[in-house]
C-alpha cells in the first residue's frame, strides 16, 4: 500500500550583533529554528520562509498559536518590525490567520482522500472545523457551453448557479461555483450551508463523481475574491456528480488555496 499527496503562495531595522546561528525552539517535537546571517536576503524573509516550511511540514498544527511578535523579537534579538513583517508574509500566503485580541494562528488544513465522495461541510465537520459559506450568487440562468457539455444539457436549458466562498472557522479556503439543472434545483436560494445536504433531502444526492485537479496561478479577478496576491498558486478542481441512474446532476468548479489542502490517494499495483 502506498500513499501519495498532492499539494491543491530590505535591510534589517535597528543596529545589533547576532551570531551566525541563533536557535529558537518551535515545538517540543520539531528541530530548532535557525537564522543564518550568511543568507543575503532580508532577515524577515529568512524568518518567514522557515516558519512557512515548518507549517507545511506539519510541525505546527491547525489552530496552534504562533509565537507573538514580541517573543520572536526577543528570542531572535531582532526588531519587532522584522518579526511583524515575517508574520505578515505568512498571513499573505494564507498559512496564518490573525484573530483580533488573541494572536496569530495556523490556518485550517484539510486532508481529503481522493476516493471519497463527500461535501466540503462533511470534510470539515469530520475534522472538528466549523464550515461556512459567504454567498456571492444563487440564481437561475441559461446553461453555458461548459455546463451543457459536462451535464449533457441542450442549449437554452435552465440551471441553478451557486457561487460562494467556502470557509473553515471563518477562514476563506476556496472559491466555488456549482451548476445544477433547474429541474433538480429550481430554487437555489433555499440552499443553506451544504448543497449535498439539500440535494439529499430532495432525493438527488450524487453517489459518484469524476474529479479533475490541476494547479494554476490565480488571475486578478480570482485573486481578489480569495484576498490573495495575483499569481498565487491555487488548486483548480472540477467535479461532475452523478445519480445512481448515471444522470449527471452537478458541475462544480473549486479554486482552493493550496496551502490549506492535502489530497491523498491510495495506490495499488495490479495483481
Amino acid at each position: 500500500m502506498q500513499g501519495q499527496r498532492f499539494f491543491m503562495g530590505c535591510s534589517v531595522a535597528g543596529a545589533y550583533t547576532l551570531p551566525t546561528t541563533r536557535l529558537m525552539p518551535m515545538t517540543t517535537s520539531s528541530p530548532p529554528f535557525q537564522v543564518d546571517l550568511n543568507d543575503n536576503s532580508p532577515l524577515y524573509m529568512q524568518l518567514a520562509r522557515k516558519l512557512a516550511q515548518d507549517v507545511r511540514d506539519g510541525r505546527y498544527q491547525a489552530d496552534q498559536a504562533l509565537p507573538s511578535e514580541r517573543t520572536l523579537s526577543e528570542q531572535l534579538d531582532v526588531s519587532r518590525v522584522t518579526a511583524r513583517k515575517a508574520i505578515d508574509q505568512l498571513v499573505d500566503q494564507g498559512l496564518v490567520v490573525r484573530r483580533r485580541g488573541s494572536g496569530n494562528y495556523i490556518a485550517p488544513r484539510i486532508e481529503q482522500p481522493l476516493s471519497d465522495l463527500s461535501s466540503f461541510s462533511e470534510q470539515l465537520q469530520q475534522r472538528g472545523y466549523t464550515p461556512g459559506s459567504h454567498w456571492l450568487r444563487r440564481d437561475v440562468m441559461q446553461a453555458d457551453a461548459d455546463a451543457q457539455l459536462s451535464l449533457g444539457l441542450s442549449p437554452g436549458t435552465r440551471v441553478a448557479r451557486l457561487e460562494r466562498l467556502r470557509l473553515a472557522d471563518e477562514v476563506v479556503m476556496a472559491y466555488e461555483v456549482s451548476v445544477i439543472p433547474a429541474t433538480i434545483l429550481p430554487r437555489p436560494e433555499n440552499v443553506g450551508g451544504s448543497l449535498y445536504a439539500h440535494l439529499a433531502k430532495t432525493g438527488h444526492m450524487p453517489v459518484r463523481a469524476l474529479q479533475h485537479l490541476r494547479a494554476m496561478n490565480a488571475p486578478a479577478e480570482l485573486a481578489a475574491r480569495l484576498a490573495v496576491p495575483e499569481g498565487t498558486a491555487v488548486l483548480f478542481i472540477t467535479r461532475v456528480g452523478y445519480l445512481e441512474s448515471g444522470e449527471p446532476v452537478e458541475l462544480t468548479h473549486s479554486y482552493c488555496l493550496s496551502d490549506h489542502y492535502d489530497f491523498v490517494a491510495e495506490l495499488r499495483r495490479p495483481a
